[in-house]
């Protein structure tokens, strides 16, 4: 059985034996226990577990009778006849349970003696003892039931084949309606309560055993059998969820979408406030998978770890610009999701677009074996292979985790920044815990300590700062301009072949994780974080109480000047900004993209002292990005100024002015046929500073072509090793060394 702390019932799981029963009650209600004492054993507080009296007149009965009509057990004896179950009825049989009983009258107290017939009668069917009994056929708990009720429960036991709730309606009426008359005989009950009691209905069917939490029933009595377990579930949050998973499985399956998964933490306690497995699917689309720990593909959920690595590394800050530019790596070539480039992007901002170029040259920057390292701490227990297993693709869902595993980490992160900011600038030693779900188990964090545990609490507040930015749903576009808005700190996440869909939301109080797909695999086009996930996740936010931010924790941060255009450390020749960053981003890198340029006195060209003299030479601050960078930054960037170029009568101004798109690196090239069995061409494609300049390209040496303004150049070369080379008008080369295997 398994229950909330203030004692609602959220699910139970039938006996091995197929019989309904709960953990043995530790009392009986008063309702209940005055009319089984009257109906079974009158004098049961006054016996030493056996009643001569009784015995004798009904073997006395029995005997004239030719047959047993009457009983004379006492429910000390029935305890006995329980416990002893098969044995064959015999006066030798009544013997033993006589002996017995009397035993057991000096080991237990009376109440206890109640307590357990109460908890193992049968009360017909596969049902047993007083809480199921309650509830199968009242749904309600036993110390919630009527004298009417208490009446009929109390004389089933005495023939529950017989008189079984639904049959034989006239006999338990009977029955039922002579116990409740001699309730008010002797004086337990008054007249109109009597009157009151023999006019309510007999229960017709059983109540079905509630499913408020199916899947949490299955885990927690695999680890708890047979016991009574009061969870840290919050009933109505619970039923609330529930709908609202109900709601959203209503639109996903229309789409063949029919799984999904929702769990809610406490972030100071880690307790599970709500857990919903699954959908109320059916068997075919595996209703019974508990998918809150079902290993899935992570998608991009792992991204904010790796920038919140980095920072706390002091190789990253907020706002530094990263590459966003075609990649490819040991023959790896990361897409965005959009398959568009932005050149270069802040670190905040392409952790909230979840851009994956940046992060894939960030994670080889940081040192793919370090990270992998660093997962260990957060006992993620489906990221097990070692770093060369998962390669680069580990930053974007080419590892398998879990709902619970990536909630317990993203919770104890909030609380590192939160108790940071509410103790002395302190960690707990125990912070990065596992959720609890037990009422009466509370979470030992350990001491304070003045030491991080692993990422200091000015790079996870940068973190999630940045994760505010991220582009809410529909429903939720300009939230930030809604008093009653609720600022979260959330990540998506979508696999390879939109298989699985994350959505992981963060406030100072809660954590809420969702997990959206179909348990067996199989990809659907509208499976993404963005469309299937988030809109449950905000959904489930809206039930929860509103949380302040999170405080700064100024003594784990430093304020700095950075180069506002860049988001490095300042140089002296960068225009400035103030900002707070983690302590460690002081030993950052200073801003690489400002220099100085030497342009003559009407700023048109670049000039040195072969062609102007010094006071007619302008020094002027120029943010310049590499080529390839530059190429696609401006495109979406107008106020990006493209440095000029020399003047003609210069000398000596040679200068990196480009850099090949494609290929990408040195390396082995494939090029697919037609359907007509003939070879596609290999386009050879370049960025440069200055696109009106003329290009010049050569194949091994043998001049093929120039271009101006756009420039591609398409080749059809033979199988084997060749060498690519483009010239510009500056005398400026750069070579590609490629292999083309037909």
């Amino acid at each position: 059985m398994v229950e909330t702390k203030d004692g609602h019932w959220i699910g139970a799981k039938i006996a091995d034996d197929d019989q309904w029963r709960f953990p043995e009650v530790d009392s009986v209600p008063e309702k209940f226990k005055q009319c089984i004492l009257l109906f079974e054993d009158e004098y049961f507080y006054y016996h030493p577990g056996v009643n001569p009296v009784s015995m004798s007149k009904a073997m006395i009965a029995n005997i004239k009778a030719g047959k047993t009509v009457r009983g004379g057990s006492t429910l000390t004896q029935q305890v006995i006849r329980l416990s002893r179950k098969g044995q064959p009825r015999s006066y030798f049989e009544k013997i033993k349970e006589s002996i017995l009983a009397t035993r057991l009258e000096l080991r237990y107290s009376k109440d206890k003696i109640l307590a357990l017939y109460a908890s193992h009668a049968p009360f017909g069917g596969n049902i047993v003892g007083l809480n199921i009994a309650a509830w199968r056929y009242f749904g309600i708990q036993p110390q919630q039931l009527s004298w009417a009720e208490s009446a009929t429960l109390a004389v089933l036991p005495n023939a529950p084949g017989i008189i079984y709730p639904g049959r034989n309606q006239a006999t338990l009426l009977e029955r039922r309606n002579t116990l409740l008359k001699k309730l008010k005989d002797k004086n337990i009950i008054d007249n109109t309560t009597y009157e009151l009691a023999i006019a309510e209905d007999l229960p017709q069917k059983a109540y079905g055993i509630p499913k408020l939490a199916p899947h949490l029933t299955e885990y927690l009595t695999k680890k708890h059998k047979g016991e009574k377990i009061a969870t840290t579930i919050q009933y109505k949050l619970q039923q609330d969820v529930n709908a609202i998973v109900g709601k959203h499985y209503a639109q996903l399956k229309q789409n063949h979408v029919y799984n999904a998964a929702v769990l809610v933490l406490d972030v100071h306690t880690r307790d599970i406030l709500a857990y919903v497995g699954n959908t109320a699917t059916d068997r075919l689309h595996e209703k019974d998978v508990d998918m809150i720990h079902a290993p899935r593909s992570t998608g991009s959920v792992l991204k904010p770890l790796l920038y919140m690595a980095m920072m706390d590394e002091g190789e990253l800050l907020p706002e530094m610009l990263v590459a966003d530019i075609p990649t490819e790596i040991a023959g790896y070539s990361p897409q965005n999701f959009n398959e568009t480039y932005s050149g270069a992007v802040p670190a905040s901002e392409a952790l909230a677009q979840s851009l994956n170029i940046p992060a894939v040259r960030l994670l080889q920057e940081h040192g793919l074996e370090k990270f992998r390292d660093e997962l260990d701490y957060f006992k993620l227990r489906d990221i097990n292979k070692p770093a060369h297993y998962y390669g680069l693709p580990l930053i974007l869902g080419g590892a398998e985790s879990n709902l619970w595993d990536l909630c317990k980490t993203y919770a104890s992160l909030a609380a590192t920044v939160h108790n940071f900011n509410n103790t002395s600038s302190e960690y707990y030693s125990h912070e990065f815990t596992e959720p609890n779900v037990l009422a009466n188990t509370k979470k030992d964090f350990g001491s304070k300590i003045q030491h991080k545990n692993i990422f200091d609490a000015g790079s996870i507040y940068a973190t999630l700062q940045a994760m505010k930015k991220v582009n809410r749903p529909e429903d939720e576009v300009s939230w930030e301009y809604f008093e009653s808005s609720k600022e979260i700190a959330w990540k998506t996440g979508t696999s390879f072949g939109n298989k699985d869909a994350w959505s992981i939301g963060v406030t100072p109080d809660y954590v809420v994780g969702v997990w959206v797909g179909n348990a067996d695999g199989e990809g659907r086009p509208q499976i993404t974080g963005v469309r299937s996930a988030a809109p449950i996740l905000f959904d489930v936010f809206e039930l929860l109480p509103k949380s302040a931010w999170f405080q700064p924790p100024y003594d784990e941060l430093v304020e700095r000047s950075i180069c506002k255009q860049s988001g490095y450390l300042a140089s002296s020749i960068c225009q400035k900004t103030t900002q707070w960053i983690p302590t460690s981003g002081t030993k950052s890198t200073v801003c690489p993209y400002h220099h100085l340029v030497h342009l003559d006195a009407k700023k048109q060209y670049r000039v040195n002292a072969s062609c102007e003299t010094v006071d007619q030479i302008v020094n002027e601050s120029w943010f310049t990005l590499p080529p390839l960078m530059e190429y696609y930054y401006k495109r979406s960037h107008a106020t990006y100024k493209v440095l000029p170029q020399y003047r003609k009568d210069c000398t000596g101004r040679v200068e990196k002015n480009m850099e090949f798109i494609y290929p990408k690196t040195d390396g082995i090239i494939t090029l697919p046929k037609n359907f007509d069995e003939t070879t596609n061409d290999l386009v050879l494609k370049i960025a440069h500073r200055n696109p009106r300049t003329n290009v010049f390209w050569y194949l091994d040496g043998t001049y093929i072509g120039v271009t101006k303004q756009f420039h591609e150049m398409s080749i059809s070369p033979k199988k084997g090793n060749h060498m690519i080379t483009a010239l510009d008008e500056d005398g400026y080369q750069i070579i590609r060394l490629i292999k083309i295997n037909k």
